[in-house]
């Protein structure tokens, strides 16, 4: 299996996994959202809660360019970047792309 391929399994098996936390509630869903040709990759939940309220809230966005897995949005306290080394992603291949590009070299993973 190719490293792209391989880094496309890591994430929508990590996306997979947090799908299935729990419920989101009446009248929400969770779903994932998988472009594996252009490699754009997100975990939202949708839907109206209470039949009231709107709700868009973006779990976790992810991308693949460059050869790298360019992690974009974590909104959940999930360390992303470990659990994709669990999963067999080099950690030289994990940009944490919602740090500011001058910090990080101070994350541990790939500066870009």
């Amino acid at each position: 299996m190719d490293k792209i391929n391989q880094y496309q399994e890591a994430i929508l098996s990590l996306l997979t996994d947090y799908s299935q936390f729990g419920k989101p509630g009446a009248g929400l869903e969770t779903q994932i959202i998988a472009d594996k040709e252009r490699n754009h990759f997100q975990l939202l939940t949708v839907g109206w809660q209470h039949n009231s309220k709107f709700v868009y809230a973006i779990a976790f966005h992810l991308d693949i360019k460059d050869g790298k897995i360019w992690v974009y949005q974590n909104n959940t306290d999930a360390m992303i970047g470990d659990e994709l080394m669990e999963r067999g992603v080099d950690k030289n291949d994990i940009v944490l792309a919602f740090h500011a590009p001058s910090e990080r070299k101070y994350t541990g993973f790939a500066v870009a």
